[in-house]
């Protein structure tokens, strides 16, 4: 052979490992070439310089591309290039299935534009034991609409429960209608679900026994499926409890862990402890015992995991009301007070208030509220009447009111808003730091939202609808040190991924699906506040999902390129 013959032969072997034309002035190796980034693959390994070459919707190559060509090259300058992250606890159902064709609200509000400008390209649904049903339906309606990340469905118990027990709900199910259970749980997985979701401190689920998810969450796992469960308990007590009414010795968190380490243990199926979090004044400091229990079954081989949002104040802590439930129509177990008629709040304070024995048992209840949510020091007047009372504190208003912190919250009632329960809009900071952050580092925690989807004119949110998983790697691992970078990126990308099964995302990786972020971590933070928390984060410049950009530049593109995944699907790829 001559050795021009030679030459041009091991030109074109490499063209072709390199699956680049020959021609390729005419026919651009990728459809998009992301060029001088540092690659955070996803493993929690250190990032490596290297260009990254999307073609069809995939990774194709992740390496040195000098000379490749592309339809678009995006010059990115040092700035990282990480995994699209994986919400495994995600609330986006409904803004998912709004309806609305191209342009209208519904359309803007599936694209999730709080939840992609995160870098979020896929969201996992039907959580808290929730969502629709059947599954295949609700599939059906989200590949008819379009969305912007990519959503997995689970069954939710409480769905499925309300179904086999009917209105007679406030008690253990019998055999037949947990055999019942089962097999819906063994329909929804069928149907493409990846697991099942509980809501053990929601209604109906407050009334099951353990005996009663084996065989559910057995049936989720001999389909390669997972169990996410919501605690029973999140402190000393649940959210029902109420000590003037309730019997002494509800579960507690510490319970609720020993729970979800049986089921997964008995079961094999792995499990997540979902937003684990340690509430209450009286519960801080726990969550080291939360976390040695984990690590104890760990160690035995129990495959129990848990997630967090990295925020010491919880959804509830948003609507917070110091006063008892049960005072306030619609006001009983799980539910929230208020019902179709307007309530003249104030009036139905005093009418409690007026016989001693009963206001004695509000003034309990409403001095365990106080506790619970963090102490008086803790809560927050985010919206009164009185626009001089915003942003002060429950113990600031004791101090400057002479009262005592149970006098405050009956006075906000009486002197506020008579048509809001409570009187004001009050949150509470019912978590500490010290919990938050011993959580944050370990390797079986995975960064998640618990956040649905909100557009710039939507009510007050929870900041972690904005802000999660930028904040997770600002603040926790690039200002607190609690853990690395590459730690926290993982956590948000191959962890959930392997807790999932996912298969094709979660790592930048030749073959998997360009399910990418590009950060800038000079510039990245968490931009929402509690009092303004429609604010997108900075540093996120560009999002695809599935190869289609939903951020570029840091500009929303409103595109709507998400699919459901289901086992079976990921398993074909």
């Amino acid at each position: 052979m001559k050795r021009r013959d030679l030459r041009t032969l091991l030109f074109s072997a490499v063209l072709g490992f390199m699956h680049i034309a020959p021609s390729a002035a005419q026919q651009p190796a990728f459809d998009i070439l992301l060029r001088g980034g540092r690659v955070l693959d996803g493993t929690g390994n250190p990032w490596f310089r290297a260009d990254v070459g999307i073609r069809g919707g995939r990774i194709l190559r992740v390496g040195n591309l000098a000379g490749a060509t592309a339809d678009r090259v995006i010059e990115l300058d040092g700035r990282y290039v990480v995994p699209g992250f994986i919400d495994i606890h995600s609330h986006a159902d409904g803004g998912l299935d709004a309806e609305g064709d191209a342009g209208s609200e519904g359309a803007r509000r599936r694209a999730a534009p709080n939840l992609v400008s995160q870098g979020i390209t896929t969201v996992v649904i039907n959580q808290d034991g929730g969502g629709p049903w059947p599954i295949a339906e609700q599939r059906g309606r989200l590949e008819s609409r379009g969305h912007g990340p990519n959503a997995a469905l689970m069954v939710g118990h409480n769905t499925i429960r309300r179904m086999a027990l009917g209105a007679d709900f406030m008690r253990p199910s019998t055999p037949a209608e947990v055999e019942r259970m089962t097999e819906m749980v063994e329909q929804g997985m069928a149907e493409g679900a990846y697991g099942l979701s509980a809501g053990l401190e929601y209604v109906p689920g407050i009334w099951s026994e353990t005996s009663e998810l084996f065989p559910l969450v057995e049936a989720a796992g001999r389909a390669g499926g997972v169990y996410i469960v919501h605690e029973r308990s999140s402190g000393m007590t649940p959210m029902w409890f109420w000590p003037s009414q309730d019997d002494p010795g509800p579960p507690t968190m510490i319970q609720t862990i020993l729970e979800d380490i049986e089921v997964a243990e008995r079961t094999g199926v792995t499990t997540v402890a979902t937003h684990i979090k340690a509430r209450g004044a009286d519960f801080w400091g726990a969550g080291r015992a939360l976390v040695d229990l984990i690590e104890r079954a760990r160690g035995r081989g129990v495959p129990i995991f848990a997630d967090q949002y990295p925020y010491n104040t919880t959804g509830s802590d948003g609507n917070t009301v110091l006063l008892p439930r049960w005072i306030f129509p619609g006001g009983g177990p799980g539910g929230r007070p208020g019902g179709p008629e307007a309530v003249d709040y104030a009036a139905v304070l005093t009418y409690a208030l007026s016989d001693p024995e009963r206001g004695e048992r509000v003034r309990l209840d409403i001095a365990h509220e106080i506790s619970r949510r963090g102490g008086p020091e803790n809560l927050v007047i985010m919206d009164h009447p009185d626009e001089t009372l915003v942003g002060r504190t429950v113990a600031e208003l004791a101090a400057e009111w002479d009262a005592f912190p149970v006098g405050v919250a009956i006075r906000l009632q009486l002197e506020g808003d008579r048509a809001r329960p409570g009187g004001a809009r009050v949150r509470g900071f019912s978590l500490s730091e010290i919990d938050v952050e011993e959580f944050s580092a370990h390797p079986w925690l995975v960064t998640a939202s618990d956040a649905g989807i909100a557009l710039p004119d939507d009510g007050p949110v929870h900041a972690r609808f904005y802000g999660t998983f930028p904040r997770k790697i600002k603040r926790y691992a690039m200002d607190l040190d609690i853990l690395s970078v590459e730690s926290a990126v993982r956590s948000m990308t191959s962890l959930p991924a392997q807790v999932l099964g996912l298969r094709d995302r979660g790592l930048i990786r030749e073959g998997l699906i360009a399910d990418i972020a590009v950060l800038d971590l000079d510039e990245l933070r968490d931009n929402a506040t509690f009092f303004e928390p429609h604010q997108y984060p900075s540093g996120v410049d560009y999002v695809l999902v599935g190869g289609a950009f939903v951020v570029d530049a840091g500009e929303l593109t409103w595109a709507l390129p998400g699919v459901v995944l289901t086992p079976a699907t990921d398993d074909e790829s």
